[in-house]
This record gives C-alpha cells, structure tokens and sequence, in this order.
C-alpha cells in the first residue's frame, strides 16, 4: 500500500519566514491528487519535502511508513518519481536518452534492452515517437512538458509527483495527459501527486484536492467539497459561481471590476480571413 505522510512539517531557506507552516497530510492508496492554491504557498516546496530535495525544519515526512531520511537515494527513486515544471536541461542528449535518464534506479548489468522497452512504451504512451531521435534542446515548450512527463514514467515509481504537468500545453494535450494520469492511478495503482493552477482540470479529473493557503493547509477532501465560492473567496480573493457537471464542481469567475462599458467592442472593429473550408486544391 502506498502512502505519502507529511506530519507537522515547517520549512524555512536559511533563517527566512516560514513557507510551509505545521502542515500535516496523510495521503493512501492510488489515486490522483491536485495540489491547488496561489502563487507562493509553498505548494512547490511541500512537494520538495516529500522527495527530499529539501529538509524540513521541523516534522517528518515518511513514504509507505518509512521516513524518506532513511531511504538510500536510488531506493527512493525507485519508489517515488518527479516531473518538474520546467526542464532547465541545455545539453543536445536526444529525446531518447533524457528519457532514458529515469530508468537509472533500475539500472542493472546488461539491463539496457529491457530499459529501452521502457522508452518504447512511453514514448508511444505520450505520442511522442516521431519526436525519438530530436535534440531535446530543439522542442517547443510543449514538447519538453511531454517528454520530462515520459522520463518520470519510465522510472516506474509507485509515488508520482509533478509540478504542473499541463504547463505549456495545449487544451487537447491537457486532456491527454490528466486522463493519462488518472489511468495510471487506476490500472498501475499509482499515487499521483499533482501541482495545479487550472481549478477545474483539478476538479474534473481529481479524487481528492488540497488546497492551500499562506503555507497551511486550507481544505482537503473530494472536489465538490473543497472547491467551492467560499473557499475560492477566502484563499484566492475572487468571487466565482460554481455550478456542478457530472457531479464535479466547475468553476466561473465574477469580475465586478468588469463592467458592461469595459467590454464593449469598439466601433468599427473587424476581423477579416480567408477559409479554405471545402475548397479544392
């Protein structure tokens, strides 16, 4: 059983404020999970904390009951893997060899064609095959987003965390990938662990959201319980009307600094094309 406890964790850089203040989650069993919240409330940095990259102050965090201090760093990545929000890698590995890269807590002795039938299946996973043999320092953003997305599969953790995984994304590509994620939390009984900024891809695809506010935990539990007009006021300060689909909440922002004037089209605006909708040639 997979679990991910973070028990009264403070974190501070150096002896500045508190970004994350007594926070305490116990997460369990596969599913998939959106980590919502404005800039600056420490969502990046909690989810530091829960691979390691920082230390907390004070509290713990423990993975499947076992204080992530403890783990050997290669046994940690064996269990839990990470997708940043942006690669910063400038060298020109090929598409295959960056994702080649999360396969290194699994590498073994003449292991390398079962590694590479790992890449396979995630390059096709994502639909980036055509994209196999590419510099990766000459894709677009978009194209970067989807290949750090099949490295951390190809490192087959049981714990998946992501730090905006839709970034840079086309609407038809966020799609892809949150149901991507949310099928690999139900047929690879993975946690997926994700930071997002759209709330309603968090409430469409979400089992359980936690929201955050000035380093604190504001609400945790399903959707329709969490995103709601007077939570959204109390930790964004926007109103919105939130009305429900399929039974998930969708939300809809009222911007009264907004008026009928502000929106008027100005006269004479146009836009003109040419379609070739239907033509020949």
């Amino acid at each position: 059983m997979q679990s991910v406890t973070v028990d009264g964790v403070d974190f501070a850089y150096g002896s500045g404020e508190l970004i994350l203040k007594d926070v305490t989650i116990d997460i369990r069993n596969p599913q998939l999970i959106s980590i919502i919240g404005p800039n600056g409330v420490g969502k990046s940095t909690l989810i530091h904390c829960m691979n390691r990259i920082l230390t907390p102050r004070k509290g713990t965090v423990m993975v499947d009951d076992v204080n992530v201090e403890e783990y050997k760093v290669k046994e940690l990545a064996k269990k839990m893997g990470y997708v940043p929000y942006s690669a910063n890698d400038t060298f020109p590995l090929t598409v295959v060899d960056t994702i080649l890269m999360g396969r290194n807590p699994h590498r073994k002795w003449k292991s390398l064609h079962d590694d590479m039938q790992v890449v396979k299946e995630v390059l096709e996973m994502m639909d980036i095959t055509p994209l196999a043999m590419r510099p990766f320092n000459e894709l677009s953003a978009g194209q970067h987003q989807r290949v750090m997305l099949a490295r951390g599969l190809a490192q087959e953790p049981e714990i998946l965390l992501l730090d905006e995984p839709t970034a840079n994304l086309d609407i038809r590509h966020q799609m892809d990938v949150i149901r991507l994620l949310k099928q690999l939390s139900v047929k690879r009984g993975i946690v997926v662990i994700m930071i997002s900024h759209d709330l309603n891809i968090a409430a469409k695809y979400s089992d359980n959201i936690i929201m955050m506010s000035e380093g604190t935990i504001y609400a945790v539990g399903k959707p329709v319980d969490v995103i709601t007009p007077e939570s959204v006021k109390a930790v964004y300060g926007v109103d919105t009307d939130v009305v429900l689909s399929d039974g998930r909440p969708h939300m809809m922002i009222r911007d009264h600094g907004f008026s009928e004037e502000d929106a008027a089209t100005p006269e004479g605006s146009t836009v003109s094309g040419v379609t070739t909708s239907g033509m020949n040639g």
